[in-house]
This record gives C-alpha cells, structure tokens and sequence, in this order.
C-alpha cells in the first residue's frame, strides 16, 4: 500500500501526508511541532521546498510542496529522517515528557527509530479545483477534530495566511 501513492514527477505539486507511527499523538507539545518547522524551514531555504499549505495534527501532518531544485522524493526522505531522530532525541530528554518511557518503547524497531508511518501517500494536484479540495481539508482538519471552531484560528497551519488575518509559521509560495 505505501507504494500506490508516489511522487512520479519530482517537480510536481503533490498533496502529502506524514503519519506518526502507530498515530501517537506527539504533536499537542510545541517542543515537537518546532523542529517540523524548522526542518520544513530548512528545506525551503538550502532544497529548494515551496510549501503551499500546511497542518501540523497531533499524530500526523499534511502538506501541498513542490520542488524547485531537489527531487522533491529525495526532500521527503530526508525530512522524514532528520525529524524521527531529532524528534526521539527531544523527547529522551525532556524532563517534563509524561509518556517518555512509552514513546521511546513505541519508536523503536530493532534497535532504530521508527517515528513516521511508512510512506506518504503523494497526490499530484493538477488542476486548481483539486488544488482547492485539498486545501480546505488541510485547513479544516483541526476543525473536523474538534481542536477549534474557525479554521483559521489553528495556530499550525497555513489558514491564517490565507485569511490574511496574521503571519503563519511557515513562508508559503503561491499557486
């Protein structure tokens, strides 16, 4: 099944969605959801990611990229890494993880970390209605799990610059 959705054009727009393994929920403390935007970050300025839209969810992560420069695969690979490393080692040692020993006990695998769900379920979007569809599931995503009321008051996600009612986390590109 990880294998039916793939980026077969490296510079495409794609749809993608990261999922923590066994749907952990990591993401309700900041400290994690920092290093996704710092490594998204990171790869917008040296790899050349536009990022369109975003959700950080609690467990898993949806996104609307393309690559400019780097196969934007090769990106994902890379992302997917950094992160399960740097996210298992934020949580090794903060102090005020209540669920350490358990997160630690379930993102292992044979003596390696295993934080992010195989695969990545890449949709190409080609055209501007899909490109639409995706985007409001993106931003009603926190509505739909009874986060918030109004999409745009998620404070991880690409809704408010949308609305244009404040700055979001992350730069966004334009479609």
């Amino acid at each position: 099944m990880a294998f039916a959705y793939t980026v077969k054009d490296q510079f495409g727009l794609y749809f993608v969605t990261f999922t923590v393994h066994q749907w952990a929920d990591v993401f309700t403390r900041r400290d994690y959801s920092d290093i996704i935007i710092d490594s998204l970050k990171f790869c917008q300025k040296e790899k050349g990611l536009n990022i369109y839209a975003y959700v950080i969810m609690s467990n898993h992560i949806h996104l609307i990229i393309q690559s400019r420069q780097t196969p934007l695969s090769d990106i994902i690979r890379d992302l997917k890494k950094f992160t399960a490393t740097k996210i298992v080692n934020a949580i090794r040692e903060n102090p005020r993880e209540s669920r350490r020993k358990w997160l630690l006990w379930l993102f292992k695998k044979e003596e390696k970390v295993w934080f992010w769900e195989e695969g990545y379920h890449g949709e190409e979007i080609f055209s501007k209605a899909f490109f639409d569809t995706k985007l409001k599931y993106i931003h009603q995503n926190p509505v739909r799990a009874g986060i918030v009321e109004k999409e745009e008051e998620y404070l991880l996600s690409s809704c408010c610059d949308y609305y244009g009612n404040r700055k979001g986390l992350l730069e966004l590109a334009e479609y």
